[in-house]
């Protein structure tokens, strides 16, 4: 869509073609093609371009970028107090999501395991409205096993949000109390590896009632960085 295109560019991401319906050149989408200046604009009518996306454009943009080399986990995690951690987070919808809560309630930073899904697959920048774009984010070139060394390494205490004995609430005074956080989320279903948890200073519970366990994990994700991002700089 044309905002999620806008934040792209003011994120600094080179445009390479644009393809659009028709009629979005001078409405929804007039602002977007003035700021590509001069590359490809590809346009049809709204059934010409169906076909040959094999969707409809509900809101009226493509946008073809260049992709821009992923900076390392210590240059993502300087200065940075809150972080989220994402380990095999493989649904885009929920990648999307994660990244669009990241956003709105306090994660400085994400970074993700390379079993992980590609935040800027087009739906998952599509779900997060952009937000892809705005939050700094990596990728671990790493084992599984190994960043949570990596992250200890860099000051950060951990919190895993795991359903365990040990669980602490989330609103246990300790964990907003930590200087440098990093909040860790499992793929959907399994959860957290249990290597991950037993490297983890804390294992962090939501309180649920009427007899349910778990949320899903991009659900989670707003509780948890809600609660979790509250350290003030």
């Amino acid at each position: 869509s044309p905002k999620v295109i806008e934040r792209a560019l003011d994120g600094g991401y080179e445009p390479l073609a644009l393809l659009m319906c028709r009629k979005d050149i001078e409405g929804e989408a007039k602002g977007i093609v003035a700021r590509c200046g001069d590359i490809p604009l590809y346009t049809g009518e709204e059934e010409e371009i169906t076909a040959i996306t094999g969707f409809r454009l509900v809101r009226g943009a493509l946008c073809a970028m260049r992709r821009r080399e992923l900076p390392s986990a210590e240059e993502i995690c300087n200065g940075k107090k809150r972080i989220a951690v994402l380990e095999n987070v493989v649904n885009p919808t929920n990648m999307g999501a994660i990244f669009r809560s990241a956003a709105a309630l306090g994660m400085e930073a994400v970074i993700l395991t390379s079993d992980c899904t590609d935040p800027l697959y087009r739906r998952s920048s599509r779900v997060s409205m952009g937000t892809v774009f705005q939050v700094p984010w990596t990728i671990m070139k790493c084992r599984n096993e190994e960043y949570p060394g990596i992250l200890h390494g860099l000051g950060y205490k951990m919190a895993a949000m795991a359903l365990k004995d040990n669980s602490v609430d989330i609103d246990d005074d300790r964990l907003n109390s930590e200087e440098k956080l990093a909040v860790i989320m499992g793929t959907e279903g399994e959860g957290l590896a249990d290597y991950t948890i037993d490297a983890c200073d804390y294992t962090v519970k939501i309180p649920m009632y009427n007899g349910v366990d778990s949320l899903n994990v991009a659900a989670a994700s707003a509780v948890a960085f809600w609660q979790l991002g509250k350290k003030r700089k």
